[in-house]
């Protein structure tokens, strides 16, 4: 019998994103016989912290936050503590493996590019390194860290996009960069899990108006400033509905802040994470994503199997799966357009039984089957190498 495979990712943590749920499908989904896999996180901490599967082998390095006393002076000293534990561990990386790997590893993988630094310090040296990169490289707010990432790509073995448009984008602005073997790999949708999940309950959206929802963290780059500033101009313009946006993130505080002083908050409701999103996307009229930047947001791939209509702002692998005025309706990052958008979803009937009817064979576009096949294949050929 052949030896297993060792396989260990790199993570940060496990907060409600993109990149986690890309690194929880891989650990479902990965041939157990074929590779025995670690996750190694920095935090242990997040909404998906406790979804790992039980058969992957977890190391947690630092407590998360959900582990802190709920006494905010203890609180701010435990952060501080643990602040100064990770920048010390940070300088001295072969402590952390000495102290939480055993064993030494065939293929290290960086999930995206903020772990990039974590599997190239890696003190194993023998290791083949993968990085992951699901993000434009164009983007104004990833631009202190471009200098940084360019420079760390080339020092991977092999480089995985997470769509085509984050490849093309990066081949054309840095046409010098010399890029390893890569390869374009779509993020793995589980289509049964997400139709089942949305059945669960049916959630009271306590209005008989037209509702918009959205799932995302609450970053500046997904656009929902500008979307509570469009969504008080149509209920002034007469085209009452309601908005609910499920994520938290740092923005959370400035977003409800705005929603006040527009007078809006009743109808713009930041309703939190939900480990379940799904039966409001499922039970809305319309799935809204005004984003400034995506790479292959998989919330889109997770509303054309729920079959709802979505308007979307043109950016990462998103015109990928949408189709403009077929599946959904492309825009750009503009207040007018997404004010036009919402608008035309309200009163064009005829409109949204079109893009209804062009929804109705969405699964046909993802196979993750042959997803997770080809991640396989990059694993085993490197480890032969």
């Amino acid at each position: 019998m052949h030896r297993k495979i060792k396989v260990l990712f790199r993570h940060r943590s496990m907060e409600m994103g993109g990149v986690e749920k890309v690194i929880l499908s891989l650990l479902n989904n990965l041939d157990r016989e074929k590779f025995d896999i670690t996750l190694m996180v920095s935090l242990y901490q997040g909404e998906l912290r406790d979804k790992v599967p039980a058969h992957i082998r977890y190391i947690k390095i630092n407590k998360g936050r959900e582990d802190f006393s709920k006494n905010p002076f203890l609180n701010k000293i435990q952060l501080l503590l643990r602040g100064l534990r990770i920048k010390s561990l940070q300088q001295f990386p072969k402590i952390i493996d000495r102290i939480y790997l055993d064993e030494k590893y065939d293929v290290e993988i960086a999930s995206s590019y903020t772990d990039f630094e974590a599997v190239l310090s890696s003190p194993d040296k023998t290791s083949k390194k993968i990085g992951w990169f699901h993000s434009d490289i164009t983007f104004p707010k990833l631009q202190p860290a471009v200098p940084k990432i360019l420079h760390q790509i080339p020092q991977f073995d092999y480089f995985i996009f997470g769509s085509q448009q984050t490849n093309d984008i990066l081949n054309e602005t840095y046409p010098g960069l010399k890029i390893p073997d890569n390869k374009v790999i779509l993020n793995a949708i589980p289509i049964d899990e997400i139709k089942l999940k949305a059945e669960e309950y049916i959630p009271d959206f306590e209005t008989e108006n037209p509702v918009f929802v959205s799932v995302g963290r609450l970053h500046s780059r997904k656009g929902y400033h500008k979307l509570i500033e469009v969504h008080a101009r149509l209920i002034k313009d007469g085209f009452p509905h309601k908005i609910i946006i499920i994520g938290d993130g740092e923005e959370k505080e400035n977003l409800q802040r705005l929603a006040e002083k527009l007078e809006v908050e009743k109808s713009f409701v930041l309703l939190g994470s939900l480990l379940n999103p799904y039966p409001y996307v499922k039970h809305a009229d319309f799935f809204i994503m005004p984003s400034e930047s995506e790479g292959w947001p998989l919330i889109i791939a997770d509303t054309l199997i729920l079959q709802k209509p979505i308007i979307s702002t043109a950016v990462g692998g998103i015109p990928e799966m949408i189709t403009h005025n077929k599946n959904g309706i492309l825009i750009d990052y503009d207040a007018d357009e997404i004010y036009n958008a919402m608008k035309e979803f309200m009163i064009n009937e005829n409109l949204v039984s079109q893009i209804k009817k062009g929804l109705e064979n969405s699964e046909s576009q993802f196979d993750n089957q042959k997803i997770f096949d080809s991640v396989e294949e990059i694993i085993i050929k490197l480890a032969q190498k």
